[in-house]
């Protein structure tokens, strides 16, 4: 990967101008972002995550132009969006959350008025290109509208890439989507990394997250609480979970000051949250047996990356 990030954000501040409340008074603009910084490294697959409200919508609409920064500093593709907010504009392609193009135009008509929105001369546009890329060369003269969700979301990535940007930013792409069409999403999109282009991505389904992203950032209440490579955010839990079965069923939940935390189903089944760096599984099992309790069955599993986006995200509420 370069050196030069793909997009390099410097203390970005959005406060939005005041509100009319009641009885005429005048409320303080809501702080969006205060203070957002962090780089996102070129040929990456860089996760955006962060809880409803946190600001993830507002960044991208800054991103895309339709916001104005309050202050700090935007570089996309090396290009200042305040000094040369054409260059920035054409080397990022935005996936928006929403579906949005005209339903009575056929995909290959989308592509094209989209092209034209960029100045491409036809003799240069790569229409028919692209829906072979997404697969909807055999859907390129219907109307868009008679599409399956799951096209009109692989409709909206061409649309993003038809100026060949070098960023390409997707919004929540799979949000209300099934898993046979999350899946197809993302083999495009990891195409796409391997082609040279740059993901940014923002989703809920944080294993996809874990699985796909080279580099995370989460951001709360407007501000980033973590900005690592995707293995190092994760080890930065150091709890590990034992789950045992018992042989009979308990009276209680057992206790112990080593254990973070325990979860009792109110029958057999007992799940211990430890400090691996205070504790081993073996001694977990040993204090579980010297209560008394007769373990039929173990199972252990290690923090993942929703483990540590409840910690962080909680702990900076």
């Amino acid at each position: 990967m370069s050196a030069e990030p793909a997009i390099r954000i410097d203390n970005l501040v959005k406060r939005y101008a005041p509100a009319k409340g009641a009885k005429g008074t005048m409320t303080e603009g809501k702080l969006a972002l205060g203070g957002v910084s962090f780089d996102v490294p070129q040929g990456s697959i860089f996760g955006l995550l962060g809880p409803n409200g946190a600001g993830k919508s507002t960044l991208i609409n800054i991103l895309a132009g339709l916001v104005n920064k309050t202050s700090g500093s935007v570089d996309i593709w090396g290009f200042d969006i305040d000094q040369h907010r054409r260059n920035a504009s054409r080397s990022i392609g935005i996936v928006p959350q929403e579906i949005v193009f005209d339903p009575f135009f056929t995909p290959f008509e989308v592509l094209e008025n989209q092209a034209g929105f960029y100045g491409i001369p036809a003799a240069l546009r790569r229409s028919e290109a692209l829906l072979e890329a997404v697969r909807l060369a055999d859907k390129r003269n219907a109307y868009a509208r008679t599409l399956s969700g799951g096209m009109k979301r692989r409709l909206l990535v061409a649309k993003a890439m038809v100026h060949s940007p070098p960023i390409l930013v997707l919004d929540e792409p799979t949000a209300g989507v099934d898993v046979d069409l999350r899946r197809q999403l993302w083999e495009l999109v990891s195409e796409l990394n391997r082609e040279g282009v740059t993901v940014v991505l923002t989703t809920h389904y944080l294993e996809e997250a874990e699985e796909l992203c080279d580099r995370i950032a989460i951001i709360n209440h407007g501000r980033v609480i973590a900005d690592k490579p995707t293995r190092e955010l994760v080890e930065m839990t150091r709890e590990k979970v034992v789950a045992v079965t018992t042989g009979d069923d308990l009276a209680a939940a057992p206790a112990h000051e080593a254990f973070t935390r325990v979860e009792w189903d109110g029958a057999r089944t007992v799940e211990v949250t430890y400090d691996k760096d205070r504790l081993s599984a073996g001694q977990v099992l040993a204090i579980l047996q010297g209560q008394g309790l007769t373990i039929e069955d173990v199972t252990t599993r290690e923090a993942d990356l929703e483990d540590v986006f409840v910690q962080l995200t909680a702990g900076a509420a």
